[in-house]
């Protein structure tokens, strides 16, 4: 690994403050292999990306509230970075998608033959259509993969309401549905981490949470089925009970509000 050696540039603080998206606060050390592997395209030791992750705790304004800081010295950089692509998250995956691929490139070029387990390498090892059509189902896989690794990670990879926590069954849920707000796609703070089986009720309105205090609530259709054990044992016993709040992107109250006046069903 080479001598750190310079300033951070834009490039480098931007897939910085992705992996700091997508990866649980616990994880922001240098033998994470996400941390490890940035470090290996940009040729910085992974200590160093673990600090440089770190400088964005003290720009989130979800861990200033929880009175969480980041490292002393964080930069102009981070600031500008942060303040340019925090809330721009197509731009943010789209240039972190660019960037990863172009930087790899570059390392495997001057190293031949050593492996870089990064993102961008043979991302979807099954039959696609060529040209624009295989291109548009990448990114759009880029974006959901973003999507869902910043809500799971949030949410230390278990269920807001149940507490499950098997990846496999987990859903990065939108409060917002995708075909709803193009704009909010992307958003994590559009998000909740949920089962499978409460994500479609989720989706279905069946349930919801509440914008004022964050607390589980059935519909009618499923408080008319209470005397169901079955209903009552997946259902009924979370019934206004908060659901586990992230560590980082909160679900924004407009967007809980949307779900409950647009598609929960009373």
């Amino acid at each position: 690994m080479a001598k750190e050696r310079k300033n951070w540039s834009w490039e480098e603080t931007i897939m910085a403050l992705s992996v700091y998206c997508t990866l649980p606060r616990k994880e922001h050390h240098g033998s994470n292999l996400e941390v490890q592997n940035l470090a290996k395209i940009i040729e910085r030791n992974p200590d160093a990306v673990k600090m440089k992750i770190a400088n964005f705790w003290g720009l989130d304004p979800e861990l200033k509230r929880r009175g969480l800081r980041g490292l002393p010295h964080g930069s102009k950089m981070d600031e500008k970075v942060w303040n340019e692509f925090y809330g721009n998250w197509e731009n943010l995956v789209y240039e972190n998608e660019r960037l990863v691929a172009k930087y790899t490139a570059e390392h495997a070029a001057k190293h031949p033959g050593e492996h870089v387990a990064d993102v961008a390498e043979n991302k979807y090892e099954i039959d696609l259509p060529q040209g624009k059509e295989r291109e548009q189902i990448v990114r759009a896989r880029e974006k959901q993969g973003f999507f869902r690794k910043a809500i799971l990670s949030s949410y230390s990879e278990k269920c807001c309401i149940t507490g499950l926590k098997v990846p496999d069954l987990l859903i990065a849920s939108h409060i917002i549905p995708w075909s709803a707000n193009e704009q909010q796609r992307l958003n994590p703070h559009n998000g909740l981490c949920l089962n499978a089986l409460h994500d479609k009720a989720f989706d279905r309105g069946l349930i919801t949470v509440s914008s004022t205090n964050y607390k589980v609530m059935l519909s009618s259709k499923i408080h008319d089925l209470k005397a169901s054990k079955a209903v009552k044992e997946f259902f009924g016993k979370f019934d206004g009970k908060k659901i586990a709040m992230p560590e980082k992107f909160f679900p924004e109250k407009e967007f809980l509000e949307y779900h409950k006046s647009e598609i929960f069903k009373r």
